[in-house]
């Protein structure tokens, strides 16, 4: 189907505000771009507390984690923004990320890894992994107890998201109970049908993608499973997935062959198409109404895990 008439009509008064597209665009105008699109979100619900934290890392760096708890957590998300590895922030998130904590009853670490192109690959690879254990260090403080650790992400955050939960299993790592990937960026391939789509050439366009990828990591690399995760050889034993997919999306097709890829290796997927909708469109909350039920279906998927494990805890 057509992109929705809301879709549209945003899409029309960015067109109208004129400015060179994405692609051509330094890495600090385009940051300052999403930053006037986060502020049309408003701010999010309060939840019971919010602290910050600054995570050293081994090669002398530092990136920021914030946590967000609501009463009575039953489980931790573990979320990555979106941004092409290249833009975003918690502010990006901090809206989405209230409101999912209170929807789940579930702590939410919103994770602010190192951005490229000042931090190429696998700096943010590195970063994501270093917060994922660290939530599993300190579940008591963050989360009152053992509860399940769910990895979720947006985009390139979705891309994190999946990377992690592989890297999980392989090194023992923490023990992931659900991995939620929103039209994640699984594979390197820039010529799969819904990157060759003209109808898909929204916010996010192939253009912009070559740019993203470009900034990220050398094309010598970009076939690594750390870079994508498609492209790992064993699926098998991953814990199950949730993925939310756009219709008018570049990366629809790569979206959907990591859902089919896990459903081959035995992983429980459950998996929806949002029809009408473009890339970018789930952490818009307040801006497009196919946000709030993209957070319908995330909240939903995330309850349904929980609940039996609660039960067993």
């Amino acid at each position: 189907m057509a992109i929705d008439e809301a879709t549209a009509g945003f899409l029309a008064q960015m067109a109208a505000q004129g400015g060179p597209p994405l692609h051509e665009l330094a890495p600090a105008d385009a940051r300052q771009m999403i930053a006037m699109l986060t502020q049309l979100s408003g701010p999010g619900p309060d939840v019971a507390s919010v602290s910050d934290h600054t995570l050293s890392t081994p090669d002398g760096g530092s990136f920021a984690i914030r946590v967000l708890t609501p009463e009575l957590p039953k489980a931790v998300v573990v979320y990555y923004h979106g941004g092409g590895w290249v833009l975003g922030d918690i502010p990006q998130v901090d809206n989405l990320g209230r409101q999912l904590a209170l929807r789940t009853d579930s702590t939410v670490v919103l994770v602010d890894y190192r951005l490229a192109p000042e931090h190429r690959y696998p700096i943010a690879v590195e970063d994501a992994w270093q917060a994922l254990t660290w939530v599993e260090e300190n579940l008591d403080s963050i989360a009152g107890g053992t509860v399940p650790i769910i990895v979720a992400g947006d985009s390139a955050g979705g891309n994190l998201a999946a990377i992690v939960a592989q890297r999980s299993r392989d090194r023992s790592g923490p023990p992931v109970a659900l991995q939620v990937l929103i039209y994640p960026v699984t594979d390197a391939d820039l010529n799969t049908p819904s990157y060759l789509a003209a109808e898909n050439q929204l916010m996010l366009s192939k253009d912009s993608m070559i740019w993203f990828w470009d900034h990220y990591a050398d094309e010598s690399r970009r076939a690594e499973p750390d870079a994508s995760p498609l492209r790992a050889t064993d699926l098998s034993g991953l814990p199950p997935a949730v993925v939310l997919i756009a219709e008018h999306d570049v990366l629809r097709s790569e979206g959907e062959a990591y859902a089919e890829a896990l459903e081959s290796a035995g992983v429980s997927v459950r998996q929806r198409l949002f029809e009408g909708q473009m890339h970018g469109f789930f952490t818009m909350v307040n801006i497009l109404p196919g946000a709030a039920a993209g957070l319908d279906y995330v909240a939903d998927a995330i309850n349904a895990s929980i609940a039996p494990q609660s039960a067993n805890l």
